[in-house]
């Protein structure tokens, strides 16, 4: 069924008139010129040139039929402009095009499906995986890539990967507000936590060589180390992780002061832990680049809140965020502890894989829109509900 529901526009209406117009006249005179583009045969011309001189008069005259198609054409040209002219044929309906709308990548059905996207490892029939498949690619003062393993470190009562804490410091460094340009700089976890890895217990020479701790010994994460922001911001925020366990360092560097905000502990919980910190505060000492005396206090704030063994990644996160440090009294901070944050772990996928900056976003999105949601939208941000292979409908 063809179905015309707009009305045409002036220069169609105009044309039609036209039309109308020249088909009322006949030349009178000369030949009929043809318009077949060479696309006429000799046979179809020489008809068209006997039929023009058998009407040659010298002038241009109206056939007797002229005023009646006029008056049909103008009535016509009406219909069409009022929607009266529906032509039915076989059944079909051809409605007007529409561009389609840009999908909306911040609507809760997409961030779902970027979730279960991100999280999901596939097997193949050959026993292979997508595990390290690119999904992540990050030029921030170099590339930075993350693969699907660690992505899946944000599904479910899962411990996540140091490489998904370092990719948010990165990512918040660039956003363009106040808070992150001119006052908190998020100091990539790495470097620090692969000195914890080379300096165990905190011991100031490595023991393998007896060599003490260089910045200049991790060259292949100096590159994401932004150097200005390190010596011209106020604070630095430090993400730690050892033995699975997060914890956030900040120090004020006018007032010359370190913090420890713990999710779990208000204080050191071992002589081993304290150690490690003495040792941190020494690395992040000299990734900016200041000799100071390896013995300082080390207070912890009080500002613990965790409920499991799993979720420290998050709250570290999303410290990096809202903390303000300005508001620390008395080693205390006060806030509204989070009873569930399982929803977050949903939003830092969605975060990550479609931010702007990441040059597979195309990937993720088509990726995460091919998901079909065979479950309420609201039942997935719940913590209580575990999504398997079997809620998820792909093509």
């Amino acid at each position: 069924m063809f179905r015309y529901h707009s009305n045409p526009a002036p220069e169609d209406a105009a044309a039609l008139i036209m039309m109308a117009r020249t088909a009322s006249y006949v030349p009178k005179k000369g030949p009929m010129p043809s318009f077949s583009l060479g696309l006429t045969d000799s046979s179809q011309e020489e008809a068209a040139t006997q039929e023009g001189a058998a009407t040659q008069d010298g002038e241009r005259a109206k056939t007797p039929e002229t005023p009646k198609l006029l008056e049909q054409l103008g009535d016509l040209i009406e219909k069409i402009a009022s929607g009266g002219i529906q032509k039915e044929s076989g059944g079909e309906s051809f409605e007007k095009f529409e561009t389609p709308a840009r999908m909306n990548e911040n609507t809760a059905d997409m961030k779902e499906k970027c979730y279960i996207w991100a999280t999901r490892v596939k097997t193949y029939e050959n026993g292979l995986t997508n595990e390290y498949d690119t999904v992540f690619t990050l030029n921030a003062q170099d590339r930075y890539i993350l693969s699907k393993v660690h992505l899946a470190s944000l599904a479910a009562e899962t411990h996540i990967e140091a490489e998904i804490v370092s990719d948010m410091c990165l990512i918040l460094n660039q956003q363009k507000i106040k808070r992150f340009q001119e006052e908190v700089y998020c100091l990539p976890p790495d470097i620090v936590n692969m000195a914890i890895a080379n300096h165990p217990e905190g011991v100031f020479l490595q023991p393998k060589n007896n060599k003490p701790f260089r910045v200049e010994d991790y060259p292949m994460f100096i590159p994401f180390l932004d150097l200005k922001k390190l010596a011209s911001h106020r604070y630095i925020f430090a993400p730690v992780c050892h033995s699975q366990h997060w914890w956030l360092w900040l120090a004020d560097t006018r007032k010359r002061k370190f913090y420890i905000l713990d999710p779990y502990h208000t204080t050191s919980p071992s002589d081993e832990r304290m150690a490690l910190n003495k040792f941190i505060r020494y690395v992040i000492s000299r990734i900016r680049r200041k000799d100071k005396d390896k013995e300082i206090e080390l207070p912890y704030i009080n500002i613990s809140g965790q409920k499991t063994s799993y979720d420290c990644a998050i709250y570290v996160m999303k410290w990096l965020e809202i903390i303000q440090p300005e508001n620390i009294k008395r080693l205390k901070y006060e806030w509204d502890n989070w009873t569930q944050v399982d929803h977050y772990r949903v939003a830092y996928a969605s975060r990550i894989l479609f931010n702007k900056m990441n040059q597979d976003k195309a990937e993720a999105i088509r990726g995460s829109n091919a998901i079909r949601l065979s479950k309420p939208s609201s039942l997935l941000l719940s913590p209580y509900c575990q999504i398997n292979s079997n809620d998820i409908d792909t093509e």
